[in-house]
């Protein structure tokens, strides 16, 4: 009997050690698995549908959509999600991307607050030449690989709230946050691009480095001595040209940052912010060749130029930069608010 009963321990330990144990072992990982997994859904959730600050003034934009004429008010930051997804790259750095997501934010507020009745009852609407970039989630994703929509979206979304509530101001003025793409190295004076930028004090010239690595830094443009003339002659009927003169084409003058202020083109003058428009250059900072029939436009940089330069910002959170120090850097003498 104590033997059969010695079998019977035995059986009932290796039916604990083989069987028990490792099912109550397994359900505890999978408990904690499972716990873990609703930790991450949730954080996910709030990451994409929270929005915690409570705006007590710009909580909501009327947005014009150019192409069909309609108005759609959303929450500010809701319209941030768009704007920021259509003017900054997804696989820029997070801190550059909150850089954006302020200067956006706050080029929202300033427009809101000084340009009212520029849309009639909306507030901004989406064409980047007039106002910012927008583009809606779903026409975003579908522009992403399918593999990285996902994470791509929660950054963005990320980037917006982790700042909500974030303007920049000067001496307590929400400023009129201007950005580009590429400065080409050194960003530019206001007051060389618009009239009326002298009366913008943050905007001053800057440099920043790491630029050059980007794709928008370089870009040419080639264009025949006849196809200029055509377009020049649309603007400037007594254009007069003689292509053989070894300075029929010649830059008169440059701004403090380095960029074309003023060409003289046969017997006209015209500023290098016309001539960049009229030829559609990605900037003023260009020099020019002629070469037998056609004439080569380098360019350095890509857009106005004025306030935060998008690659620079991206470089500067490369280099270890978060996102106050960016804006601080860009726009001269401001503070970051929260309104």
């Amino acid at each position: 009997m104590k033997t059969l009963n010695k079998y019977l321990i035995y059986i009932f330990l290796f039916i604990l050690i083989v069987i028990v144990f490792p099912a109550i072992c397994t359900k505890r990982r999978n408990i904690k698995a499972e716990e873990h997994k609703d930790t991450l859904n949730q954080d996910s959730k709030n990451i994409v549908e929270g929005i915690s600050y409570d705006y007590s003034k710009y909580g909501r934009v009327k947005l014009l959509h150019k192409k069909n004429g309609q108005i759609e008010e959303i929450a500010i930051d809701e319209y941030l999600y768009g704007v920021v997804s259509a003017e900054m790259p997804a696989n820029y750095e997070l801190e550059a991307l909150k850089a954006q997501a302020v200067a956006a934010r706050t080029y929202t507020v300033y427009q809101i607050s000084n340009n009212k009745g520029k849309h009639d009852d909306a507030d901004m609407c989406d064409d980047y030449t007039c106002c910012q970039a927008w583009i809606s989630k779903d026409d975003r994703m579908k522009k992403w690989n399918e593999n990285k929509r996902e994470n791509n979206w929660n950054k963005i979304v990320k980037a917006v709230n982790s700042t909500a509530g974030k303007i920049i101001t000067y001496k307590g003025e929400v400023i009129n946050a201007f950005f580009h793409s590429n400065s080409g190295g050194k960003t530019e004076f206001a007051s060389n691009v618009w009239s009326g930028g002298k009366d913008f004090p943050y905007l001053q010239s800057v440099e920043t480095s790491g630029e050059d690595g980007y794709t928008q830094y370089n870009s040419e443009v080639i264009i025949s001595k006849k196809d200029l003339l055509e377009k020049i002659r649309k603007e400037y009927k007594d254009i007069q040209i003689n292509f053989n003169e070894k300075e029929s084409i010649k830059i008169l003058e440059y701004t403090e940052s380095g960029r074309v202020k003023t060409v003289k083109i046969g017997n006209i003058e015209i500023a290098g912010t016309k001539v960049r428009s009229m030829l559609n250059l990605k900037s003023t900072n260009f020099s020019i060749k002629l070469e037998k029939d056609n004439i080569v436009f380098s360019v350095i940089g890509y857009g106005h130029g004025v306030g935060m330069s998008q690659t620079g910002a991206d470089s500067m959170a490369k280099q270890g930069n978060n996102y106050e120090e960016i804006l601080k850097h860009f726009y001269t003498g401001i503070e970051i608010t929260t309104i």
